[in-house]
């Protein structure tokens, strides 16, 4: 179903699609023109309230359903959503930006979350543990936790959702879905796909809202709700687990990062500069796990920043629906004016511009907000840039001399989602990878991620993990059952 001017987005609660109350909507534009691609329905408190209580009466029967009835709901929902990765790839790009292969990229992927958590729901295994006494049986069992919550965000609209209802359907938790008003109209498309497979009423639902604060406190706050699940910003991310702790609810969060790559003088050159590249401007630097801090040994260091920047200097900028787009616009002009004060900042410290540095001129109808592809040299220890996160197509290079400054300049900062690492040193891999205080890493790899791979961070950049064989255990809680013969 391609998304159209005409075309207005409707809520999905308890089964049926409904309109918010008097009819409300809020408009969708894409970010590349600036022209209104669809109309979505605009919940707030009540709407958000309904959800919950579809959610919470559904949730008896769906979580006492086997779990191979649940898979096999799952893989029906799988089957519709990969026969439609083409036209979901489309809706993507145009409200999202990023360029089309990407967004085909995700859209696999993310159907390939609720493959691999269908299957996951036939091994939720309880244990017999032995007794600490004569006479008595201990077991266990993991039984879902409830209602869950999902709020996710508009950089990854597809994965970012199906990673978290997919463990948590297959779990036997029901959902409410609350995705960015950015970002809502895949979504909404992979809920009428979970429709279409035969879902009963009341298991996903889906409300839509301009009204992320008030909607996002009612699931935080309620008492049926008991679990959140939540990517975005550390900021919002604290917000939501004070909120949560009234209720005492299980949260898992996947909060901002500010991944180093460590390039070590023995790496491959070619190999570290595509990886960085790759790493860096995949969906315009909007990316969570992506390089923001691209720290070079010495030796290498000249000729390394010299490859990336006319690698980046080759990186076409433009609408994302182009083949040859590399590279996207930036969200919105709060995401563009971030990257532009963060160089503008870099360069008054000292810095300088190996490539890019500046607003992108485009011509034809593109009205959005881009940004050039951006290598930084000679940045300053104190500049914005290596210290918040960019979330933007800027990269700054620094150098360091021995392995130990190097494991010390990535750890230095209150995130820990990802980091790289470009050696061809087995101990030193092991080492570095030992060091760094971050959830994911990826040794000559620069996309350390897979439905099968543990997603998630240490420090300020959340708690639990997602994806593999952990993500279920998110949504269930561990029962203890002794018995006395």
């Amino acid at each position: 179903m391609t998304a159209t001017a005409t075309k207005t987005y409707q809520l999905y609660i308890n089964g049926e699609w409904i309109d918010a109350a008097g009819g409300k909507t809020f408009a969708v534009q894409n970010p590349a023109t600036g022209d209104l691609i669809a109309e979505v329905a605009d919940a707030g408190a009540a709407e958000a309230e309904a959800a919950v209580r579809a959610a919470h009466a559904a949730f008896p029967a769906w979580s006492k359903r086997p779990a191979d009835e649940r898979a096999e709901l799952m893989h029906a929902a799988f089957d519709i959503l990969k026969g439609r990765i083409d036209e979901h790839a489309q809706i993507l790009t145009l409200e999202n930006g990023k360029p089309l292969a990407e967004s085909k990229g995700e859209a696999t992927i993310g159907a390939g979350f609720i493959r691999w958590n269908a299957e996951e729901a036939r091994r939720t295994y309880g244990e017999v543990v032995p007794s600490p006494t004569a006479g008595k049986r201990v077991l266990t069992y993991r039984q879902p936790v409830g209602v869950v919550a999902a709020i996710t965000p508009w950089n990854f609209p597809y994965s970012m959702i199906t990673r978290k209802i997919g463990p948590a359907l297959a779990a036997g938790c029901t959902v409410v879905l609350r995705p960015s008003s950015a970002t809502p109209l895949v979504a909404i498309e992979i809920i009428r796909a979970f429709h279409e497979a035969g879902f009963p009423p009341g298991v996903v639902n889906i409300i839509t809202s301009k009204s992320a604060p008030e909607v996002s406190k009612v699931l935080a706050e309620s008492p049926i709700v008991r679990k959140i699940t939540f990517t975005g910003s550390t900021e919002v991310g604290k917000q939501l687990m004070a909120q949560a702790a009234g209720t005492v609810k299980k949260v898992s969060l996947e909060l901002g990062g500010h991944a180093p790559m460590l390039i070590f003088d023995d790496a491959d050159v070619e190999a570290a500069a595509q990886g960085a590249i790759m790493s860096r401007f995949r969906n315009a630097g909007q990316t969570c796990i992506c390089t923001n801090r691209l720290y070079v040994q010495r030796p290498l260091l000249e000729q390394f920043s010299q490859r990336v920047a006319e690698l980046a200097r080759g990186l076409k900028v433009g609408n994302g629906m182009d083949a040859e787009t590399k590279v996207g616009p930036l969200i919105d002009e709060r995401g563009f004016a971030k990257v532009e004060d963060q160089v503008k900042d870099a360069v008054a410290g000292g810095a300088r511009v190996l490539a890019g540095g500046k607003s992108a001129s485009l011509n034809g109808n593109l009205r959005g907000y881009f940004y050039e592809p951006t290598i930084l040299a000679d940045v300053a220890p104190d500049a914005k840039i290596l210290h918040d996160e960019t979330f933007g197509p800027a990269l700054p290079i620094v150098p360091f001399d021995s392995e130990e400054e190097g494991i010390r300049l990535a750890n230095d900062t209150p995130f820990g989602l990802a980091a790289y690492c470009y050696t061809r040193d087995i101990g030193r891999a092991f080492r570095v990878s030992e060091g760094l205080e971050y959830g994911i890493i990826g040794i000559n790899d620069p996309v350390p991620t897979a439905p099968q791979i543990p997603f998630g961070g240490f420090k300020e950049s959340g708690l639990g993990r997602e994806n593999g064989s952990m993500g279920i255990e998110e949504f269930m809680e561990v029962k203890a059952v002794t018995i006395g013969l």
